[in-house]
């Protein structure tokens, strides 16, 4: 497919989701959830980037200030309101993140005292670690592209206030672990339990937006992240990230990108984890193909989770090429080569993906409706994943 033909597919999914959801034209009650929106926000400065059009960039500054303006909030059904901070409105606007940010899930959270839900739980409200990473990212990629430091300056806030919140030390082992998800206020978890690649996903946010502080460095006032990194890769020291969930896979594809993209610009020196971060990725798609996956009927798979291994498969060229340019960083017949080499082969499986949810034969089913936004944002994003992509 054309860059010219993705492009104008993706216009017309970004109109849409617009539309759909209340960003364009506004409604009264937009529909905001972080996950979808983290992308979007990339899909729309990517956008801009192809075209020029300053409409593209402006949607995501407006996607950004409703997203704050919504998540940053209490929920209308909760007894509490305003910033859920506990900024008042003045202070809140100019500090929106500083709270961390509601996943927008359409029920409330658990109350303290009620037993856990195992299932209703992914309905309930709260903050999911991994989703304000990705809009960590999403806050950086717009303070980069628009020149304005305060988005980056947003994404460190929220950094600070997810790590201080979400990492803590177990007594019987001293070891530094993580919550999966947290209350609405950050008061209590909901879910103790880790995720998977959370420590890996906060340790490359911060390394991202670390370098972003260094590029700023004289506009941007605020203290550095050097603590929250050597936590989190004190944390992620010997992890094993291996998994056969497409999502997942993608996630490491795209994680492994932007670890070598720092490197290469001087963020990141850690070549022991760019391998192992490979290694794991390989390892998974070679598990998960093993499962078939593709010879189910529509109706039983789920669109967002293979389109994120579309996503990150789509990184594994520009990875390549990273290593080929900087052959005094990266050995060209090293293990993390061969491993990317091995990748590679993999790689027409993002057009296959990408090709199966294009086709409106596939995407109008009950499966693809049910989620219906975070399908057709990261079908966008698997179309032109350049922004997302970036560190």
């Amino acid at each position: 497919m054309s860059d010219i033909t993705a492009t104008g597919q993706v216009r017309q999914i970004m109109q849409d989701f617009a539309r759909e959801t209340g960003l364009d034209p506004v409604a009264t009650r937009p529909r905001r959830y972080l996950w979808t929106d983290s992308f979007a926000v990339c899909n729309y400065l990517e956008l801009f980037r192809r075209t020029g059009d300053e409409a593209h960039r402006d949607l995501a500054l407006r996607l950004v200030g409703q997203v704050h303006n919504v998540l940053g909030r209490h929920r209308e059904d909760d007894p509490r309101s305003g910033w859920i901070s506990g900024l008042d409105d003045q202070e809140g606007a100019f500090h929106p993140t500083i709270g961390g940010l509601r996943i927008g899930k359409p029920r409330p959270e658990r109350k303290q005292g009620e037993p856990p839900n195992e299932r209703m739980e992914w309905e309930q409200d709260g903050q999911y670690y991994h989703y304000l990473t990705r809009w960590m990212h999403a806050l950086n990629r717009t303070g980069c592209v628009t020149g304005e430091p305060v988005y980056t300056s947003w994404a460190v806030e929220l950094a600070r206030t997810a790590h201080a919140r979400f990492v803590y030390t177990p007594p019987s082992s001293g070891q530094k672990r993580m919550y999966w998800k947290m209350s609405i206020a950050l008061s209590r978890p909901q879910v103790a339990s880790m995720g998977l690649h959370d420590p890996l996903d906060g340790l490359v946010s911060y390394c991202g937006l670390q370098m972003s502080l260094f590029d700023l460095r004289g506009q941007l006032r605020g203290p550095d992240l050097l603590a929250e990194i050597n936590d989190m890769a004190g944390i992620c020291r010997d992890r094993n990230f291996a998994t056969d969930d497409p999502l997942g896979i993608g996630g490491l594809l795209a994680d492994a990108h932007r670890i070598a993209g720092l490197m290469v610009e001087g963020g990141f020196t850690c070549h022991v984890l760019l391998e192992s971060v490979v290694s794991s990725a390989l390892r998974g798609i070679e598990a998960y193909l093993q499962t078939a996956p593709f010879r189910t009927l529509p109706e039983q798979r789920l669109a967002f989770r293979e389109l994120g291994l579309s996503i990150g498969l789509s990184g594994v060229l520009p990875l390549w090429e990273l290593i080929e340019r900087n052959p005094g960083l990266f050995e060209p017949e090293g293990g993390i080569a061969r491993k990317v080499a091995a990748l590679e082969r993999y790689t027409p499986l993002a057009d296959t993906i990408t090709g199966f949810w294009l086709d409106g034969k596939n995407g109008d089913k009950e499966s693809w409706n049910e989620h219906r936004d975070i399908n057709a944002v990261m079908l966008a994003t698997s179309l032109a994943p350049g922004s997302f992509l970036e560190p």
